[in-house]
């Protein structure tokens, strides 16, 4: 007898439905699965012949053959455990043909029958509603996950026996036995933050880099922070997040999904990413890890950065090729990775927060302290590379902190003052940017920058003079306007004055200092 169950599985970050078919026939006993598959997912014929006999079925000594079409496609992963073993039921008479009608099944079996958690369950529930499914059978590990998806009835299942339960009851008596899973999609955004978060109260002094870190968190620019060791600029980096926006409904669904490929959402126990990502690699990290990667590659750090930081503490330290990596993201926001299996684009639209030392030693260029040569000084810096700093908005000098700074105590402004001004930036730019897809004023490229950062006949001299003497790059100058137009926003000026220009081309003036 033959039958179909429909399944769903992830192919980078892209989801697909699956149809699971089943034939089942006399003949010489043997159970074959066919349709391009990875070694886990041949492994499912023990997992389930074992879990169907744990169950309760034996499977009589018949021909089974299991296809999983489109043939064509790679399938990776345990999620065709518990579809295969309701196709073999079906197949073998134990469920009607029509119980798992317009329902997409997922999840992995163990040896007594268990339901197992799988990754990647958001993107498959949206493909499945998309393609007008309208039930979701999944581990119970993952119902909450897949319950963010509005519209789609949620059915959490322990084991294979609840399955069976549920899909031989009868309609009007499913519910009783095991309830949909529902989730307020709109109550757990609101939540938004969880727990304390270091504040900016905590620093005294440093208020030039303070202001930087306003700006950078307004308009979503990239920071460097350049300055010798214990003076603060990891403490500084940690404390960017709490005064962040908030993400709004469509990019915490943008940054579940990514958590969602990458098997991390319900192991954190969260089946909605409500805060913006906070990532800190330690420098020893790969290429692969950093970008993404395995033959059908997985999402790497800066994808699971995406709509947050990405923060790069002791950035001379990282690979010179590592961090040449980080090109094409800063300018592209995604990270695109070709392999033979096909070529996959993952979205990496994140905040670079780099902190680093200006040499070795950290003490140039108080000749006093540093006890670099300037070979090994120039050697140091040049691991970070020019179109690297090319690419960053801000660079500012941290400095050393003094005694006072240190032993009294003086009231500096809190994470919820710099945040309100913030929030009050960026509801400019949603005013700004509505109908469009950017977020931020760093989302605007060259045609959004000849719009927006329009400048009087005063300003417009005054950066012709500018870019002959620093000869910045068509690059570079479009940035400096783009900070020019966050530090307006934050002013509550429509229009960019001098003062806004002159205060963005001194975030540039570090990084000339030492490359």
């Amino acid at each position: 007898m033959f039958s179909t169950v429909t399944s769903g599985s992830i192919y980078g970050i892209r989801s697909y439905l699956i149809q699971v078919e089943v034939d089942v026939s006399q003949g010489l006993p043997c159970f074959q699965m066919v349709g391009l598959l990875s070694s886990e997912v041949r492994e499912a014929r023990e997992r389930v012949r074992v879990a169907l006999k744990n169950t309760g079925i034996e499977l009589p000594p018949m021909c089974i053959n299991v296809n999983l079409s489109p043939a064509d496609l790679r399938k990776e992963g345990t999620m065709f455990d518990l579809p295969v073993a309701v196709g073999i039921m079906i197949s073998l008479g134990h469920l009607a043909m029509e119980n798992p009608q317009d329902t997409v099944l997922l999840g992995e079996l163990g040896l007594d029958g268990e339901v197992k958690p799988v990754r990647g369950v958001l993107p498959i529930v949206a493909e499945a509603k998309n393609n007008g499914c309208h039930r979701c059978i999944l581990p119970r590990d993952n119902a909450s996950e897949g319950a963010v998806v509005e519209g789609m009835e949620i059915i959490g299942v322990r084991n294979l026996s609840e399955t069976i339960d549920y899909l031989t009851a009868i309609q009007e008596g499913r519910d009783i036995g095991i309830v949909p899973t529902k989730t307020d999609i709109h109550s757990l955004w609101k939540k938004g933050r969880k727990g304390k978060m270091p504040d900016f109260a905590d620093i005294n002094g440093q208020d030039t880099v303070k202001r930087a870190a306003e700006i950078a968190a307004a308009g979503f620019h990239h920071l460097l922070l350049i300055g010798p060791p214990g003076s603060g600029k990891t403490m500084l980096a940690r404390r960017i997040p709490s005064v962040l926006p908030s993400l709004s409904l469509q990019e915490s669904l943008e940054v579940s999904t990514v958590y969602s490929v990458a098997g991390l959402l319900h192991t954190s126990r969260e089946t909605l990413i409500t805060e913006r990502p906070f990532m800190n690699p330690h420098h020893t990290i790969t290429g692969h890890a950093l970008a993404g990667g395995g033959r059908v590659p997985m999402p790497g750090v800066i994808s699971l950065a995406h709509r947050g930081i990405l923060f790069l503490d002791e950035l001379p330290e990282f690979k010179r090729e590592t961090l040449d990596i980080l090109r094409q993201p800063l300018e592209d926001k995604q990270v695109q990775i070709a392999r033979s299996s096909g070529t996959f684009d993952y979205p990496a639209d994140f905040m670079l927060v780099g902190a680093m030392n200006p040499c070795p030693c950290g003490y140039y260029p108080d000749v006093g302290r540093c006890r670099c040569t300037p070979y090994e000084i120039k050697r140091y810096l040049g691991r970070v590379s020019g179109p690297i700093l090319d690419r960053i908005d801000l660079c500012v000098e941290v400095q050393p902190m003094e005694f006072k700074d240190i032993t009294v105590k003086s009231p500096g402004e809190s994470s919820e003052q710099i945040r309100d001004r913030v929030m009050q930036a960026r509801k400019v730019q949603e005013i700004r940017f509505a109908g469009t897809e950017l977020h931020f004023n760093a989302d605007m490229g060259a045609g959004e920058v000849e719009r927006y950062c329009t400048l009087g006949e005063q300003e417009q001299n005054y950066m012709e003079k500018v870019f002959s003497a620093m000869q910045l790059s068509a690059r570079a100058y479009h940035r400096t306007l783009k900070v020019a137009r966050t530090i307006a926003d934050l002013d509550g000026q429509e229009q960019i004055r001098e003062r806004h220009l002159a205060e963005a081309i001194c975030y540039r003036q570090a990084d000339t200092k030492y490359w």
